[in-house]
């Protein structure tokens, strides 16, 4: 079976970019001394689930995952679908692996005394070893695969601070205003006026008294309606767009200013950064030999 990304991954991508915001790009889990062989011993073909880059994925670490995921979406009233659980977890079991084994490759390795630290933060945060012992049974883990689930995480952090740690503060940006309509006849209107000489502004803000239509400063691929994004990437300051129809509406775009080198906002350094990883986590598939041996 030929492995097949979705739009996205389910928990380990979603882990590496929560943690965006709540930890620094400079920030490290692990060290580089002696690795720590917390896994099970080599499994037989028999007990794979997969095969990445000829690191197996142990069918019961799969089956444990699949049985995770359900009791979360189960726990959120949600409709369980079995075929979708089955892929996402696939798909974020290879995500994951791929992760750490690009950690590896940069001589990163978790250390026996920052996983037994690591683990010793949970059991603080769980209030307690048997709470936490509880909450590891009732997950579907072991201790073994628990410590394998730590290492792997650590291992995942770590690759995640050392890809967004290569991201640039700015990028090209552009600051624009827009007139949104629901009419197509009414932004005919808009353009007529303007065509006369009608301040753009004031009529941005009559449409939009709070904001005055203001989109702020915006790298590419940032906004979503890609076709007023472009129009405004396709002017120069002072400029304004013809009408542009979207699902939202009619829009009219107006350019403010333009730098090629801009301080990306917080949220769009965020941005950027999941575009990285994204981006770095296709290309990693694109290139690794992936074998699914589960239906």
């Amino acid at each position: 079976m030929i492995f097949q990304k979705k739009n996205g991954f389910t928990v380990a991508l979603s882990v590496v970019l929560v943690l965006l915001s709540s930890c620094s790009p400079g920030q490290e889990s692990g060290g580089t001394d002696t690795p720590v062989d917390v896994a099970n011993p080599t499994p037989t073909e028999a007990s794979l689930a997969a095969r990445v880059n000829d690191e197996g994925i142990l069918k019961t670490e799969y089956e444990a995952e699949l049985k995770r995921y359900q009791a979360g979406i189960e726990q959120l009233g949600e409709q369980f679908d079995p075929d979708l659980a089955k892929q996402e977890v696939m798909d974020d079991l290879v995500a994951q692996t791929l992760f750490a084994q690009a950690a590896a490759a940069q001589n990163y390795y978790v250390d026996e005394v920052n996983l037994q630290a690591e683990i010793d933060r949970y059991t603080e945060a769980a209030g307690g070893q048997d709470v936490l012992q509880t909450w590891i049974s009732e997950n579907f883990y072991n201790p073994d695969s628990f410590r394998a689930a730590v290492s792997r995480d650590m291992a995942m952090i770590w690759m995640r601070n050392y890809l967004i740690a290569q991201v640039p503060q700015t990028a090209e940006q552009v600051h624009a205003r827009q007139i949104l309509v629901n009419s197509e006849n009414e932004a005919i209107g808009i353009q007529r006026q303007l065509e006369v000489g009608t301040s753009f502004k004031s009529l941005a803000f009559s449409y939009d008294p709070l904001t005055g239509g203001e989109l702020g400063w915006f790298p590419s691929g940032y906004l979503l309606q890609p076709e007023v994004e472009n129009a405004a990437f396709s002017l120069q300051p002072g400029q304004y767009s013809g009408i542009i129809p979207t699902n939202l509406g009619f829009h009219i775009v107006e350019v403010i200013e333009v730098d090629p080198q801009h301080s990306l906002s917080q949220d769009a350094l965020h941005f950027v950064q999941r575009q990285v990883l994204e981006n770095w986590l296709d290309e990693q598939i694109t290139q690794s030999t992936i074998e699914i041996m589960i239906n």
